[in-house]
């Protein structure tokens, strides 16, 4: 039995969806930004149906993302997770968003608490390692947090700690903070969560690294995921 179309409803086509998303999450614009670029092709669309698409389709287009790069990362096994978390203010309040990044720059887990103790750093690991597996080496900063919930989970021998060793992590937090600024921060511990999980799966689609390749392998990887992309919510 095939599954219905998510754009069944939907006036506007699919691709033109996709592009909307795409553009809002993967780049720090604005809603209103999103709306010039699509009138500069011709599409005329509100704001405020950028807003809607993003909301209804983000967390379905993330899943589907996620779904296909984690059977690829379980097939082997876990090298190195560099773990993080950033401070973020929603209506003036800080919070924390907790972030695992693997050896590849990819983003594992993103993660949003409002304290930063050892219960939310506990939760915190194990959801990737329920998804992922358990890593060889968790590189932490100095938060006793983490030497507190390694220690529960039976990794403390695991974890390494050092003053430029968790650079990564620390460079990663970088395009989500253009993101966060461009949004103008955010009003809802939800809607922080929703958005640095699809921001994270997005991120990980179109995270080519470019300096690593040649001219030519870049371009065969950039289209190879844009067909991806354009193929998402069809089957």
């Amino acid at each position: 039995m095939t599954k219905p179309s998510p754009f069944k409803w939907f006036k506007t086509s699919p691709e033109i969806i996709r592009l909307a998303v795409m553009l809002y999450v993967r780049f720090p614009l604005s809603l209103r930004n999103v709306e010039d670029l699509l009138h500069e092709r011709g599409i005329e669309i509100s704001h405020e149906s950028v807003r809607f698409w993003w909301q209804r389709f983000g967390a379905m287009f993330a899943a589907e993302i996620r779904k296909n790069r984690a059977e690829r990362l379980r097939s082997g096994p876990q090298w190195q997770w560099h773990l993080d978390e950033m401070f973020v203010k929603i209506n003036g309040e800080r919070h924390y968003l907790w972030r695992a990044i693997d050896q590849e720059g990819e983003v594992l887990e993103s993660f949003v608490t409002k304290t930063r103790d050892k219960k939310a750093a506990l939760k915190f690991l194990k959801k990737p390692m329920k998804r992922y597996g358990r890593p060889h080496i968790f590189v932490t900063d100095k938060l006793r947090s983490y030497s507190a919930a390694s220690k529960e989970v039976g990794a403390a021998d695991r974890q390494a700690t050092g003053r430029w060793l968790n650079n990564r992590a620390e460079n990663s937090h970088l395009p989500f903070r253009r993101r966060e600024r461009a949004m103008q921060r955010f009003r809802r511990m939800r809607s922080l969560q929703m958005f640095a999980a699809v921001h994270a799966s997005v991120f990980n689609h179109f995270n080519l690294e470019r300096s690593f390749y040649s001219r030519v392998n870049f371009k065969k990887n950039r289209a190879a995921a844009l067909a991806e992309w354009r193929g998402l919510g069809a089957s």
